[in-house]
């Protein structure tokens, strides 16, 4: 066979290849669920019902390592349950954020379990019910927490993370009882509730507590105004208090949730 006759036949024989391979069907499998972490649900009586709670355990964790939690407020798969974890995640794996156990609480009446009392009618009229934040936290530490804590290894550090009206329960809670975390992380927290009363308490009472606390807190845009001189400047200077705050005008407060988590899961969570 000469050359160029061999060379033909090689052609020849690569392409009938290729086309046998196009026509040949495609084999794939089932469809099955994708698991990233653990569904379970919880009666709870401070709530007077059933809440559902998702949770993201790291992996690569050597087994029986306890680990320290995260929770957070919006926790549903619909709400901000999958990016936070998504931070977490890739945050863990290039070494930038410490391995969390992420406890994220579906939400059922969002406006009710977020907000604290209001002697403000607009405030009000956003819900059929408002100012259940003390019910929820009640939930948390009596309920939820010994039922983490049941469930998985973790070692005593507990952080929470917000934006918006779960922001402002992070920044409630740290106000009323700072002992509950260690770590507050506020994206954009609706601090013109109630008249801006929780602001105006944290300028003259600044959180305190037992042990050193950590509060970071980013505005966007739209939250630049609740975050005055005054209150910075009284936060800075709470004993016992490690203040973070950073301005986001770039951001609206429909965008800034995932980028500042970022950069705060970074400062504050960072590898000791």
């Amino acid at each position: 066979m000469s050359r160029i006759t061999s060379a033909v036949f090689a052609i020849c024989l690569s392409i009938g290849c290729w086309n046998a391979a196009v026509a040949a069907p495609a084999v794939a499998s089932a469809a099955a669920p994708l698991s990233i972490g653990d569904t379970w649900t919880i009666q709870s009586a401070a709530l007077g019902e059933t809440r559902r709670i998702n949770v993201y355990v790291p992996a690569g964790i050597p087994a029986g390592t306890p680990l320290p939690v995260l929770y957070m407020p919006d926790g549903g798969m619909l709400e901000d349950f999958l990016h936070v974890a998504g931070l977490l995640q890739v945050g863990a794996g290039n070494g930038t954020v410490r391995p969390f156990l992420l406890v994220g609480i579906e939400n059922t009446q969002r406006r009710r379990d977020l907000t604290g009392p209001t002697e403000v009618a607009k405030d009000r009229s956003i819900a059929p019910q408002v100012g259940g934040s003390q019910a929820y936290r009640n939930f948390i530490r009596t309920e939820l927490m010994p039922e983490v804590e049941k469930r998985y290894r973790v070692t005593r550090e507990r952080a929470i993370v917000g934006e918006s009206l779960a922001g402002l329960f992070v920044v409630e809670t740290l106000a009323l009882e700072p002992d509950l975390f260690d770590t507050y992380i506020a994206i954009d927290p609706s601090l013109w509730w109630n008249d801006r009363r929780l602001a105006q308490r944290l300028r003259t009472q600044p959180p305190s507590g037992a042990a050193k606390k950590t509060l970071y807190i980013a505005a966007s845009a739209d939250g630049l105004p609740d975050m005055d001189a005054a209150l910075k400047n009284s936060l800075e200077k709470a004993p016992g208090l490690g203040f973070s705050y950073e301005a986001w005008p770039g951001e609206t407060h429909a965008t800034i949730y995932h980028p500042a988590a970022l950069k705060a899961f970074r400062a504050v969570l960072k590898p000791r």
